[in-house]
Order: structure tokens, then C-alpha cells, then sequence
């Protein structure tokens, strides 16, 4: 999260056009490069590198950019990141047709297959708020319980605490995301915490 007021961001951008776009965008490429590496279809991870990826998403932003600011419907982060999404979309339809999977499910919780850290897995990014401080190291262990856990949640739940702490969106980047108002978001993120919680204490009892 950028941590600055949506309407300084949209002030630079009016004023700085490209440039201030290609340094907000420069700032914001860790999220999206997150966004890229578990929305990517694995049968793609040969073929698709997520900087491609990014760089494409970077030219459709730079003409869309124009149009964005007369009307800038949804925060600057969540309207990137639905560029990104819809440039993997078209990735997904040109290289497996038919077969392709909406770039919007099907995240692997646990590991990408592809990352070098188990810190890098949407689980991993939960561990955090559900450990003791003396257990702040997340061993992998740990992390297939959460995963484990998320697996018995059905599937907002799951899209619901991947944004908020894998993709680190706001809460009011998250409600314009989910379409919901900002008070909803927040409860519906609180209700999905609730639901991990207890999908944890059943994971554990299974061990």
C-alpha cells in the first residue's frame, strides 16, 4: 500500500502524466509482480515471465491513463491491478484457448511451485497473525496448516484474506475490489478471520 491520499496520487498523475505514471507503477511492482506470480497459470510459468507480463500491462495502462483520470472510478492500486488481471486473462485465452483458467481462482495457498521462499505463499503471509512472536520464523509446517485451514473455507473467505494480506490491499482498496462499501469489507475480512481461526483448530486436530 502506497500509503498516500488517493487525491495526491491523482494530482501527480494529472500533472505528470507518463512519467508520474511509470513512477507510481515502479512503486506499486511488487504488489502487481505478487498479483502476476500466483495468478499465472503453472502450465504458463515456462513461457510467461511475469516482467513481460508487467511491462505489457504498463503500455495498456499508459493508454488507458487518459480516461482513468476523467473518470477515476476505483482506487489507482485496484485499477492497475485490474489491468494486470486482465493482461494475464489474455495471456491465459491465447496460449490455452479453451483450457485457460480464470486468473481470478484457483490460487495455490501454499507455494506457487516457482517461488524461492515459503515467506513468498499466500499462507505463509497469514502465519504472522496467527503465531506467537517466538514463532515469527514461519516453518513450512506451519505453513501447510494455514493452508490446510484455507481449503476448509469457502471461496470469498479465501479471496477475501488473500487480498487483504497476500496482495496487502487497504480496506478500501478491498471494498472496491469485492464492490462493497468500506464498513462491509471490513466486516467481511473480520468474519473470514473468525472462519480461519476455527478451519485452523480443525486442521490441527487432524494431525
Amino acid at each position: 500500500m502506497s500509503g498516500r491520499p488517493e487525491d495526491d496520487i491523482l494530482v501527480e498523475l494529472r500533472l505528470g502524466g507518463e512519467a508520474a505514471l511509470a513512477e507510481w507503477f515502479g512503486r506499486e511492482r511488487p504488489r502487481l509482480e505478487r498479483v502476476v506470480r500466483f495468478r499465472l497459470d503453472p502450465r504458463l510459468s515456462a513461457r510467461a515471465d511475469p516482467e513481460d507480463v508487467l511491462q505489457e500491462a504498463y503500455l495498456d495502462a499508459a493508454k488507458r491513463l487518459a480516461s482513468y483520470l476523467d473518470r477515476p472510478v476505483a482506487p489507482f492500486f485496484v485499477w492497475l491491478r485490474g489491468i494486470v488481471l486482465n493482461t494475464l486473462i489474455d495471456l491465459h485465452r491465447r496460449h490455452l484457448g479453451a483450457q485457460r483458467r480464470d486468473a481470478g481462482r484457483e490460487i495455490s495457498f501454499l507455494s506457487d511451485g516457482a517461488s524461492s521462499s515459503e515467506s513468498d505463499s499466500p499462507a505463509a503471509s497469514l502465519t504472522g497473525g496467527l503465531t506467537s512472536p517466538s514463532q515469527a520464523a514461519i516453518r513450512g509446517e506451519v505453513a501447510a496448516d494455514v493452508a490446510a485451514a484455507l481449503d476448509r473455507l469457502d471461496e470469498m473467505d479465501r479471496e477475501t484474506l488473500y487480498l487483504r494480506h497476500f496482495e496487502q490491499l487497504s480496506n478500501g482498496e478491498l471494498a472496491a475490489v469485492l464492490g462493497l462499501s468500506a464498513s462491509a469489507a471490513s466486516n467481511r475480512y473480520a468474519r473470514a478471520i473468525v472462519r480461519l481461526r476455527e478451519a485452523m483448530s480443525l486442521a490441527l486436530s487432524d494431525h
